[in-house]
């Protein structure tokens, strides 16, 4: 347990935990996504316990996204597909920002619903470790936040883009890798 790292000045970012990435007949599950269901959920208690504010930042795209050329669809807006996973769904305190992108800072407000709170550190838990947490962390770091990332808290398609994607946030963004 790492107690220094959730106070008033804290956020935690739960990135796309959504059926579409999470369960296994979703859109575009990821292997081990279910598998970190319990790490973010300790990590939830414990930022509700220190007064830190939770964050969902979910994939919700349009019908026709442009990113359907890259990707299968998922995650459309509306859908149970873009719903976070029943276990950890969001309480009525929580904000949820909705997203098109792969950085939870591209094309939304979360930036300035940060600043209006005073937030100076971000914690990211959720999928992708090497997408959409990796270009979230690039972004917060250019935005000058203090960024950490809950270990087991996040998950890859493979162990090897896993591993790749926290080094390169640690190296970076001068990313903490935190146990919660």
């Amino acid at each position: 347990m790492t107690p220094s790292i959730f106070d008033g000045s804290t956020a935690l970012l739960i990135v796309d935990m959504l059926n579409d990435f999470v369960r296994p007949d979703g859109a575009l599950p990821v292997p081990k996504a279910e598998a970190i269901i319990p790490a973010i959920e300790r990590a939830r208690r414990a930022a509700r316990e220190a007064g830190a504010i939770l964050f969902y930042v979910c994939d919700a795209h349009r019908p026709d996204d442009p990113e359907f050329g890259e990707w299968p669809p998922h995650a459309v807006a509306g859908t149970q597909g873009a719903r976070v996973v029943e276990e950890l769904a969001p309480g009525p305190e929580d904000v949820v920002v909705p997203k098109r992108r792969f950085s939870g800072f591209f094309g939304t407000d979360l930036d300035l619903h940060l600043r209006e709170r005073r937030i100076g550190r971000i914690v990211l838990c959720g999928v992708l470790t090497d997408i959409c947490i990796y270009h979230t962390a690039a972004d917060a770091h250019q935005h000058r936040y203090e960024i950490a990332v809950v270990r087991d808290g996040v998950a890859a398609a493979t162990d090897e883009e896993h591993e790749f994607a926290l080094r390169q946030m640690e190296r970076l963004f001068a990313t903490k890798l935190v146990d919660i």
